[in-house]
């Protein structure tokens, strides 16, 4: 049996050969586990791999559940932050939904595990991917804040995937201790290194300005902190190389 984020079971005795992909990083994660020939829909955000001809069908946040049900799909993916639970409900109606939660780099590697056991996919090529990127980070010591939006300003606490990936590179996040996405003053965070990523919220260069003491990395592709799955290897890989002196 194969337990979803709910901790609900499910069995898998063949691959689903409908799928449905409500999050982008894990769309992405399919295709390169070998499983894409499966997905038969995606999401408007869903970029990775590039020039997909799956049809979309809405958003992360607003999914157009008749259309879904239209295809007939055996199985959904969706994810507990960047899905709702109220179309989850929809769907499962009418067909089996998966709901998946990765906040560590171990997670990531279980949820290629995971993945792998549903679609009869070898995880083992992502699997070790991830290692080999991780071991390659050479050891360093250092703070940092991760905004994710302005006005107010929110940040990435300790409960987040944002922040465990940077911890994973030898950083300590300096509003680990708050709530998972904390309203803070940028006046009031101190921190060796300030990443601004241009999503959710499009920080632009202007905006390195409000940290005048830190060392600010970005605006880049907030897809590299955001999207856990196969864009985790890449991430850390950025990460190595953005944070050389």
């Amino acid at each position: 049996m194969i337990h979803d984020a709910l901790g609900r079971a499910f069995s898998f005795p063949s691959p689903p050969r409908c799928v449905v992909s409500l999050v982008p990083s894990l769309t992405e994660t399919l295709f390169d586990l070998g499983a894409g020939d499966s997905v038969v829909a995606i999401t408007d955000f869903c970029i990775f791999p590039e020039n997909l001809p799956q049809p979309r069908v809405g958003g992360t946040k607003n999914p157009r559940i008749e259309a879904i049900r239209a295809l007939g799909p055996d199985l959904v993916h969706m994810n507990l932050e960047e899905n709702q639970r109220r179309h989850a409900e929809e769907l499962e109606t009418f067909t089996r939904v998966f709901t998946t939660e990765p906040k560590t780099l171990k997670d990531v590697e279980q949820l290629f595990v995971t993945l792998g056991a549903i679609h009869h996919r070898d995880p083992a090529p992502l699997v070790e991917k991830l290692r080999a990127a991780r071991a390659a980070l050479p050891p360093r010591s250092f703070t940092f804040a991760v905004p994710i939006w302005k006005r107010p300003w929110m940040w990435c606490g300790g409960d987040t995937y944002v922040s465990r990936l940077v911890e994973a590179t030898g950083g300590t996040n300096v509003l680990a201790s708050h709530a998972r996405y904390p309203q803070v003053d940028p006046d009031d965070v101190r921190a060796d290194v300030i990443f601004l990523p241009d999503e959710p919220y499009a920080f632009t260069k202007e905006d390195r300005a409000t940290f005048p003491d830190a060392r600010v990395i970005g605006p880049f592709r907030g897809h590299l902190f955001t999207w856990h799955g196969s864009r985790t290897i890449l991430g850390l890989q950025w990460l190595g190389d953005a944070l050389k002196t």
